[in-house]
């Protein structure tokens, strides 16, 4: 019999490293732009090899790491999304539909972002993996697909904070302890 009010383990440790040194080393880059060059670029880099590493888990990792326990049809994450702005959104153990699409758009927008990253490396310095592709070609449009992406990601993040903090509220848990201890109530 499970207690009312027991906690599961429901985020890995590794999940959540990855999120909390996300966070951080997405900041460090983002943060880095225009005063430490060669540190913004380390950040892209390590931005790219945990993204790697978070496809990876969400393959073979644990229950709730996997993405086929979080990504769900169009319908029902629209549907989530008009429950959750009336306040009346079902609980999820794991991801819920409007979050499980977050992670797909977070990562995708974030790969977006380190590749465009490492292609304008290349153009505009001949450096990295793609030096030798004569990207110098094509730097405007490399450079406008980085700093969109860039843009795009900065409003990903806000609607994922919104979105963590609506959830939270709506049903009575913290989200970012969630993410922090990786416990969240059974029921």
């Amino acid at each position: 019999m499970i207690r009312k009010n027991s906690l599961i383990t429901v985020w890995d440790p590794l999940i959540r490293v990855f999120h909390w040194l996300l966070v951080a080393v997405f900041l460090t880059g983002y943060l880095t732009q225009e005063q430490n060059y060669e540190l913004h670029l380390q950040a892209g880099y390590l931005i790219l090899a945990l993204v790697i590493v978070r496809l990876l888990w969400g393959l073979v990792g644990s229950k709730y790491a996997r993405f086929k326990t979080f990504i769900y049809s169009p319908s029902t994450i629209s549907g989530y999304i008009k429950s959750l702005a009336k306040g009346q959104a079902r609980r999820y153990i794991g991801h819920n539909p409007a979050g499980g699409a977050m992670v797909i758009l977070l990562l995708t927008g974030l790969l977006t972002v380190t590749i465009s990253g490492i292609a304008l490396d290349g153009a505009e310095n001949w450096s990295g993996p793609m030096a030798e592709m004569n990207l110098y070609h094509h730097t405007g449009l490399i450079q406008s697909i980085h700093v969109f992406s860039t843009n795009t990601l900065l409003l990903l993040i806000t609607l994922h904070i919104l979105g963590v903090t609506l959830s939270s509220f709506i049903h009575h848990e913290n989200l970012v302890k969630a993410m922090l201890n990786g416990k969240k109530r059974n029921h």
